[in-house]
């Protein structure tokens, strides 16, 4: 496997995983409003 696949790769994955943890916290928080579950 050429090593500059993983150099453009691994920062495309940690940018999407980061997105992802915040749009997801986020939705959750939401969600728990929503729902009336404030923990």
């Amino acid at each position: 496997m050429d090593f500059r696949v993983i150099v453009v790769v691994a920062p495309l994955a940690i940018a999407a995983g980061w997105a992802f943890f915040n749009i997801g916290s986020a939705a959750i928080a939401q969600l728990q409003r929503y729902t009336g579950q404030d923990s």
